[in-house]
């Protein structure tokens, strides 16, 4: 017992120091928006900042080791493999670097990871493809900028590692990003296209247009071949799933919460909306792995297993940006309720079974996974095709953004608000460019040192104290 106690006090003074770290950083923040000379992050150097980036990391992932979550031992792993994945899975170290800056800077509902792998194809409210901002989980008001640097530096990461590009080039397709952003922002202010436009098949330019045809499939094959079992009454086991079919009462009762909440009706499509079988979803996403993840199985239209749905409710946690954007915090429900609320903004017409569930007490983000839903192979680019990819997601953004004063919780006009901020539109640009890879630089040398505690495993579980 005296152990047992032991160890609850030292959980509990875990809880407490990180609390104290998020509060010191709400503060610093708050600082830093209105004073001088405050430091940030940035401004740490060597084994100082190799200190500030470890306990930052063990901070943002402090449940997971405490729990000895599945899943958490391979995320600091592919971490530790890819500068990319390291960047796309250490968000919070990225915006603690930025806590309070561009305090003047016009506000929006940020997608809050903008990098070009949350870009891609996923369902609307008619259940066709669209392709737009994919990932919603680290959204919050902020200023407009935050969006444009981080996703400028993920281009600048992105086409160094993966399309293995020089220094001048990744220049060039990081102001491609940001000049696309500007030219639909653009559009917005002249044609107000943010209200109803969103790409589809029949209005994309040619290499989205090429990736919706490469990622149209058919929905009876991708069950068959991905999800069912042989009897088509339920999931497989494998690698990916392991059937929980003991919930099916649970999740069912979710089910009729989700689609009674968000106006789903048992018909010709959506079938009775009935649970035939529910997994355990392992080893999916980046910065979600060693989250826990379920796949719901509905009965479609047909009944003939040729048609059915299959819903992802994903454990919703808190934004990266929490406490260090210079704008007030709005209050939400929990942090399922605020990337729902995010992703209406940004989407017209987005899933209709995005929502927000309860799952022990804990919040969890519902969403389709439907049989399109992919995202481009950067792999596959060549150098020309980066700089239109950059273009067409630096539009997208700004299409997302501009919704923040017609569905969001933003009180003025924000498309020329952002164009006035954007002035001189040059310097503007050059601007996010030095920052993009300015902070690239840095990430790499973070990287370097993340790696070095990795392999003498510093993350394998929490220090006592976190400070």
């Amino acid at each position: 017992m005296a152990t047992k106690d032991k160890w609850t006090k030292g959980r509990e003074q875990d809880d407490h120091d990180v609390g104290k770290r998020r509060e010191a950083y709400a503060r610093l923040s708050e600082r830093f928006a209105h004073e001088a000379a405050i430091m940030l992050p940035t401004m740490l150097k060597g084994q100082a900042r190799r200190e500030h980036v470890r306990a930052t990391i063990l901070e943002d992932h402090v449940e997971r080791i405490d729990n000895h979550a599945e899943g958490t031992r391979e995320k600091f792993a592919a971490l530790s493999a890819s500068l990319f994945a390291y960047f796309r899975g250490t968000a919070l170290v990225f915006y603690r670097d930025m806590a309070g800056a561009d305090a003047a800077m016009p506000e929006v509902m940020l997608l809050g990871d903008v990098h070009p792998e949350n870009f891609g194809i996923m369902p609307n409210a008619d259940h066709a493809p669209i392709f737009s901002v994919n990932d919603f989980d680290e959204v919050g008001y902020g200023p407009f900028s935050w969006d444009i640097k981080r996703g400028a530096t993920g281009f600048v990461i992105a086409a160094r590692e993966i399309g293995g590009h020089g220094k001048k080039k990744r220049r060039k397709i990081a102001k491609a990003f940001v000049k696309g952003y500007a030219a639909a922002m653009e559009e917005c202010a002249r044609d107000e296209i943010e209200t109803r436009h969103v790409y589809r098949m029949d209005n994309s330019p040619p290499l989205i247009k090429k990736l919706f045809h490469s990622a149209l499939t058919d929905r009876h094959r991708w069950l068959k071949d991905r999800y069912h079992n042989e009897k088509g009454d339920g999931f497989r086991t494998s690698e990916e799933l392991t059937p929980i079919s003991s919930r099916r009462d649970e999740f069912q009762a979710l089910i009729d919460g989700l689609a009674k909440s968000n106006g789903i009706e048992p018909d010709s499509l959506h079938g009775q909306l009935r649970v035939k079988d529910v997994a355990r979803r392992h080893g999916q996403g980046t910065a979600s792995l060693g989250l826990d993840r379920f796949y719901i199985l509905l009965e479609g239209p047909s009944e003939d297993a040729t048609d059915d749905w299959i819903v992802e409710f994903k454990r919703a946690r808190r934004s990266a940006m929490a406490g260090l954007v210079p704008t007030p915090d709005r209050q939400f429900e929990d942090e399922a309720a605020r990337i729902v609320h995010g992703q209406k903004v940004h989407l017209p017409d987005g899933d209709v079974f995005y929502g927000s569930v309860k799952i022990d007490g804990m919040s969890f983000l519902s969403r389709e996974r439907a049989p399109f839903r992919d995202d481009i192979d950067l792999d596959d680019l060549s150098y020309d095709e980066w700089l239109d990819y950059a273009d067409i997601c630096g539009r997208a953004l700004a299409r997302a953004h501009a919704r923040s004063d017609e569905v969001g919780d933003v009180d003025y006009d924000v498309e020329p608000a952002i164009l006035e901020a954007m002035e001189p539109r040059h310097v503007f640009i050059d601007d996010v460019t030095c920052f993009a890879c300015e902070a690239a630089k840095r990430i790499r040398k973070d990287h370097k040192a993340y790696r070095r505690d990795h392999k003498r495993g510093a993350f394998e579980r929490l220090p006592y104290k976190i400070s």
